[in-house]
């Protein structure tokens, strides 16, 4: 899996690495069981800092993306991941907000939705 941060972004680093592990999971780039680089190989392979990966690793942890075992390094957990109050909630603040500016930009519901669709075949499970 390939990983691309983008150091001019006003998204951190930590949370681009996040979620670009987290497309790779999901597109299946990375399986059950697959060990992640260790966090220096990471931060060496990327050229961040240890603790901007460490950070990373943590949060995909506390998600429940990732197990940290001191002899293995980050291991991919089973996917699905089962959903809770917390994440619904998350996820439809984040909806709301990307709703409310796609509407405000002239984003029918249709194209919208269509564009939802799109991206979220790519997701699909086989």
């Amino acid at each position: 899996m390939l990983l691309k941060i983008n150091f001019e972004s006003d998204v951190p680093i930590y949370a681009q690495l996040k979620n670009q592990i987290i497309r790779g999971i999901a597109k299946g780039e990375l399986d059950e069981g697959e060990s992640l680089p260790s966090v220096r190989q990471m931060a060496e392979d990327i050229g961040i800092n240890m603790h901007t990966v460490n950070k990373a690793y943590n949060l995909l942890k506390g998600d429940g993306f990732i197990t940290i075992d001191r002899r293995k390094g980050a291991i991919v957990n089973k996917i699905p991941i089962p959903s809770s109050e917390e994440y619904d909630d998350i996820l439809k603040e984040e909806l709301e907000s990307i709703i409310s500016e796609a509407h405000c930009r002239g984003v029918s519901e249709e194209d919208f939705i269509e564009a939802c669709k799109e991206i979220y075949s790519v997701y699909k499970r086989k």
